[in-house]
């Protein structure tokens, strides 16, 4: 009867998982169906706590570090935040010079900058870089 415990428990940690997607939790649930595998062979609960451990921790020093290199490996980059800002097309509220300005960037009003010449109200400006709270811009 302590298999199904054991198949119990695996589900939990399949479910956890499911919810982290790290693999840690994944490995223990291989643990988990060992021991199962074992409780189906033996009643002695000792043995199983033994396959339990000893199978987790192989699966997490071997099988996890190669599985999360071949998701990271397989997932593109996404850029989120500030760092997708550059290369964004805006538009110049007020003049921007190397001192200021304003433009209107992804519907929110940003202070900007320029190093080239001043950009006059209204022009359409590329985002080059984010300086902290200022978006540095060059004209498009």
């Amino acid at each position: 009867m302590t298999w199904m415990a054991w198949l119990i428990i695996a589900i939990v940690l399949g479910i956890i998982e499911m919810l982290t997607v790290e693999f840690t939790f994944l490995m223990l649930a291989g643990g988990a169906l060992a021991a199962a595998a074992v409780g189906g062979l033996t009643d002695n609960v000792a043995i199983q706590i033994l396959v339990f451990c000893v199978v987790s921790v192989v699966l997490l020093f071997t099988v996890r570090p190669w599985a999360r290199r071949l998701v990271d490996s397989s997932t593109p980059e996404s850029k989120t935040n500030v760092n997708s800002l550059p290369g964004q097309i805006a538009e110049a509220l007020t003049d921007v010079t190397a001192r200021g300005g304003r433009i209107k960037l992804d519907g929110e009003v940003w202070s900007a900058r320029t190093y080239d010449a001043p950009i006059p109200e209204g022009s359409i400006v590329i985002v080059s870089r984010i300086d902290g709270a200022h978006a540095i811009v060059e004209l498009r």
